[in-house]
């Protein structure tokens, strides 16, 4: 996965997360959409995400990953 420094990070644009309105999950390509998609999977499953919030992530990362 392409690293992805503060800098890079800052300068995407909200649509670019996959909860946008915390800026958390970013996804500015396929490598970060799948890792996007596993690490929502983890945190919902311990609690610290909502289903609906993960589902969310999931249909974004979909989208860039072309599912």
């Amino acid at each position: 996965m392409a690293d992805l420094t503060t800098k890079k990070r800052n300068s995407l644009s909200k649509s670019q997360f996959g909860l946008p309105e915390e800026r958390k999950y970013p996804m500015p390509d396929k490598a970060h959409a799948r890792n996007a998609k596993a690490r929502a999977a983890q945190q919902e499953e311990k609690g610290n995400l909502t289903s609906a919030e993960e589902r969310k992530i999931d249909r974004k990362a979909d989208r860039i990953l072309n599912r």
